[in-house]
């Protein structure tokens, strides 16, 4: 008998069995009597676990922590050792899914950015619709804010298209990244993105062939795109595609906790850099965090 209630149910018994005091059945099984009378006092938790369930049940790929960020948005914060119990308890454990093989080697050494849109990431990301058409989603991220700036979705996307949406990402945030990086595809060795590069003060930089890890920002975030939002949803036509994507990439952007920057939102952590650039500094600060 090592646990106390194991021991509280052996004294039980016995003084049932044998009709004997509790001071005797204590001493016989070598038993502290404030052991036996001890009255748990902790709380059941209920609105906490309530409410718990029902943020994991809305964001079905958040870990504990995430879900304990969350939380403490709504007044509801505790001790970590707490929240993992709880978390524990109420069988909240994401279900690791396999990821695909990635290319083995070292990464290519590459210059941190110091400031938002100082440089940003771009890739594609495949998925289908219900009727079997695939599509294609053009994912646009500044790696120093982790903003995503956009999520083009169509059935082909060509590298005129490529630029005419980096064109208008520019337009919307009214300054020119210093430098884009992105895989070898056809549609960004293109002419039109070549031609497109050569009329920008814009550095394209193209990671080594087979090297994702080199791109890593971006590839982050597909799997977060992919693990959070496309294999959630079952998509019934281009126009539900986009509208599911317009409200993941707000959320992601203004309601999702990032790791990578303290867990700010992405929209938080740039209003920061905004926040804390000196007046009349017009090159971008590190983001203090």
């Amino acid at each position: 008998m090592v646990k106390p209630a194991a021991q509280r149910k052996a004294v039980e018994h016995a003084r049932q069995l044998f009709g004997i005091s509790e001071r005797r059945a204590c001493t016989i099984f070598g038993v502290d009597r404030t052991s036996v009378r001890y009255a748990p006092r902790r709380s059941d938790d209920g609105d906490l676990r309530s409410r718990l369930r029902e943020i994991a049940a809305e964001r079905r790929r958040f870990g504990y922590r995430r879900l304990g960020i969350m939380l403490a948005r709504e007044g509801l914060v505790m001790n970590h050792k707490k929240l993992l119990r709880l978390y524990r308890e109420e069988n909240l454990r994401v279900r690791r899914r396999r990821g695909r093989k990635r290319a083995m080697g070292t990464r290519a050494p590459m210059t941190l950015p110091q400031g938002p849109n100082q440089r940003w990431s771009l890739d594609f990301v495949s998925d289908t619709l219900i009727s079997g058409r695939r599509i294609r989603i053009l994912a646009v991220v500044d790696d120093f804010t982790r903003e995503c700036l956009a999520l083009v979705v169509d059935t082909s996307l060509s590298g005129a298209r490529v630029a005419r949406e980096l064109d208008a990402i520019i337009a919307a945030r009214g300054v020119p990244p210093l430098m884009i990086v992105s895989d070898n595809g056809t549609e960004l060795t293109s002419l039109a993105i070549l031609r497109w590069t050569q009329e920008r003060p814009i550095e394209w930089h193209y990671i080594a062939p087979g090297k994702p890890q080199q791109n890593g920002y971006v590839e982050s975030f597909n799997g977060r795109l992919r693990d959070e939002c496309l294999n959630e949803t079952l998509f019934v036509s281009l126009g539900h595609a986009r509208s599911v994507l317009r409200l993941w990439r707000d959320d992601y952007n203004h309601v999702r906790p990032h790791s990578g920057v303290g867990g700010l939102t992405p929209a938080d952590a740039a209003r920061r850099v905004v926040q804390h650039r000196p007046e009349g500094h017009h090159t971008n600060p590190g983001l203090q965090l």
